[in-house]
């Protein structure tokens, strides 16, 4: 079989059209071997067709894809597939930065994790980043942050965190400022302290800096940011030691400032009425979860009757106001329901440039800031996660921004758990997104090629399962054949997730069959194998959800057909001699497996598993006290065995 190219001639009148080139395939009989055969050509797709599939697809499926042929290979590498990168999910070293250079000279738009991809980010070679974006920071320092600033001139946006910068220090806050003059956007979490001198050096140099935020820090010049007077949103949400009789002198004379972002903090009722009386621009303040604010009745009064806006309509979002109906104020249109407002805005056909800059800051600060309280989770918040938390979380997700998206999901996995421990929720909290149309939405999400959104909503989904009420609208709404699809993702954080789900769904006899039957048993096996190497988190989940199904005479005959047991055996012998938490839930599937006595052939299949008794002898050697002490260790042995002597 060989390619070539054919030029389609048709005539019109008598004129020759010459029709778009199209690759197609030609067998060496000189037909064409699909279309003879019924089948549809799929090289014949114009190259706009195949370019759009390529970007409906995540980066490995699009490698996968462009494998194929050399045409698909070529457009595969076309700059419009290009212009964003997505790295979070895969380890990216020096070399294999190296090796997408070719195609990263287009590239606009970057997301990482960790410090390996952050020190090979300058091998991607891409000089024409616009927007860069991390997490899991922890350990990047100066030098590595240094050497990218240094690297990418037209950066316009850098964003670390949520979780802290601990190593960055003003240092590299100052080579930013210099390396950087087209910066717009600078959100840092969890620098120590960012000294005046770094602050200036924003000011002198980043003309354009208009969104600036330090959350989590121990300590922030104030006096340093009220020379930035490019500011039109900021936020130091979360950072201690503020002087608020001094931000609320100057910081309310800077002449842009629209937005500012003051929650977690213990900014007093006297700091939040100086602000909004000696700002001219400000027209929102946000200050959810400052307990000094909620704490004094007078003012807690005084903007509650006043629907959120003071006397200078200037609007105050806390968790004791309206949120909904506080930013519904901003639109002239009022009459619509107050719930739907993120939803109204974001389908508007009447655009307002200011608006649109003031909701988009607010869908992050939202969602940054609902997902830091929902994982320090402190007394009291029930009435708000009831009347518009979850419903807060839920109009987060969705937004046409990813971040926020992810943030508002994870918020939602998080603030529904009571002890991760016991695998306890609030039922209250988890019924809540239920009746508001959460399951739907997230399971839509769990569909999106992004694998990022697909792992927070699989988590999400995950967590919600474990109230019995959730996990039937769950299954009724199609999410076991989701979650099945997604424990085979090659993305281990997302099948971790996803195999968390089926353990949780499995604990419900009636959704036992339905996992069989959409492949979840297969999927579940496969994993084990799959992630023999590494990943406790997922051969966790994996060997629980399988567990729970070979508790059912009819699912545990399915999990053996699969290799199931091939699979937990392995899994016992080697988690044991590393003191995994998988080994024990191992031996409970092994265990379960065993239990169905003459019903079924499990029994024996277990014993016949070459190093099976071998690996629950170990178990029960375990210098884990946890391990060793399984009731069912011992009495899959005894099963073993009695079977055993039956036979003989």
């Amino acid at each position: 079989m060989s390619r070539r190219l054919r030029r389609k001639v048709v005539k019109k009148g008598k004129e020759k059209v010459v029709l778009p080139s199209y690759p197609e395939i030609e067998n060496d009989d000189g037909g064409l071997g699909f279309e003879n055969k019924g089948f549809a050509n799929w090289t014949s797709l114009p190259d706009d067709t195949v370019i759009q599939l390529f970007s409906c697809l995540n980066y490995r499926d699009r490698a996968n894809l462009a494998s194929t042929c050399r045409t698909w290979r070529l457009l595969g590498a076309s700059p419009c597939l290009w212009n964003s990168l997505d790295l979070r999910a895969h380890r990216c070293d020096s070399a294999a930065a190296a090796s997408l250079a070719s195609r990263g000279m287009n590239l606009q738009k970057l997301r990482f994790r960790g410090q390996e991809t952050a020190d090979a980010i300058i091998h991607l070679q891409a000089r024409g980043l616009r927007e860069i974006s991390g997490d899991y920071c922890r350990k990047i320092n100066d030098a590595t942050l240094s050497v990218i600033a240094a690297r990418h001139e037209q950066l316009e946006s850098l964003q670390l965190g949520p979780d802290f910068c601990e190593k960055i220090t003003t240092d590299a806050i100052k080579a930013i400022a210099v390396c950087c003059p087209k910066l717009n956007k600078l959100r840092l979490s969890g620098v120590k302290d960012v000294h005046g001198d770094a602050i200036d050096a924003l000011a002198k140099h980043c003309r354009n800096l208009t969104d600036l935020g330090f959350m989590d820090c121990l300590k922030v010049e104030e006096l340093a940011l009220g020379n930035i007077l490019s500011l039109r949103f900021l936020s130091v949400a979360g950072t201690t030691n503020l002087k608020w009789g001094l931000i609320s002198h100057l910081w309310g004379k800077l002449p842009n400032l629209t937005g500012l972002d003051v929650s977690r903090t213990d900014i007093t009722p006297n700091a939040a009425s100086r602000l909004f009386a000696s700002s001219q621009s400000l027209k929102v303040l946000c200050a959810l979860n400052c307990s000094a604010l909620e704490q004094d009745v007078t003012f807690f009064a005084t903007y509650n009757n006043n629907n959120n806006i003071n006397n200078k309509g200037k609007l105050l979002l806390a968790q004791f106001s309206d949120i909904f109906k506080g930013i519904a104020s901003l639109f002239a249109d009022t009459s619509k329901n107050k719930r739907d407002v993120f939803f109204e805005w974001r389908n508007g056909k009447n655009k307002d440039k200011n608006l649109d800059m003031i909701m988009n800051w607010l869908e992050w600060a939202l969602s940054h800031t609902l997902l830091r309280i929902a994982e320090s989770n402190p007394q009291g918040l029930d009435t708000f996660w009831l009347k518009q938390g979850a419903a807060l979380l839920l109009s987060l997700m969705q937004s046409s921004q990813e971040d926020v998206q992810e943030k508002a999901a994870t918020a939602l996995a998080t603030f529904v758990v009571i002890d991760d421990e016991n695998a306890s929720i609030d039922c209250g909290r988890a019924e809540a997104v239920m009746r508001d149309g959460g399951i739907r939405l997230l399971l839509n999400l769990a569909r999106s090629w992004r694998e990022g959104l697909q792992s927070e909503a699989a988590k999400a989904i995950a967590n919600l399962s474990v109230n019995a009420n959730v996990a039937k609208a769950v299954a009724d709404e199609g999410g076991i054949n989701i979650l099945s699809s997604l424990a085979r993702s090659m993305n281990r954080s997302v099948a971790e997730e996803a195999a968390g789900g089926l353990w949780n769904l499995s604990v419900g006899e009636e959704h036992k069959g339905a996992i069989a039957e959409a492949g979840g048993v297969k999927s579940l096996v496969d994993l084990i194998f799959k992630w023999s190497a590494g990943g406790d988190g997922v051969l966790e989940r994996a060997a629980g959800a399988l567990a729970n199904l070979a508790a059912d005479d009819k699912c545990s005959m399915e999990v053996a057909l699969a290799g199931g047991v091939h699979a937990l055996v392995m899994l016992a012998r080697t988690a044991s001699l590393k003191e995994c938490k998988s080994s024990k839930v191992a031996a409970r599937a092994l265990a379960n497996l065993a239990a169905h006595g003459d019903s079924n052939s499990n029994n024996a299949a277990v014993g016949q598993e070459a190093g099976a008794l071998e690996a629950l002898v170990l178990l029960t050697k375990s210098p884990h006290e946890g391990v060793r002490k399984r009731k069912g260790v011992k009495l899959i042995i005894f099963q073993i065995c009695s079977f055993d002597d039956h036979a003989t």
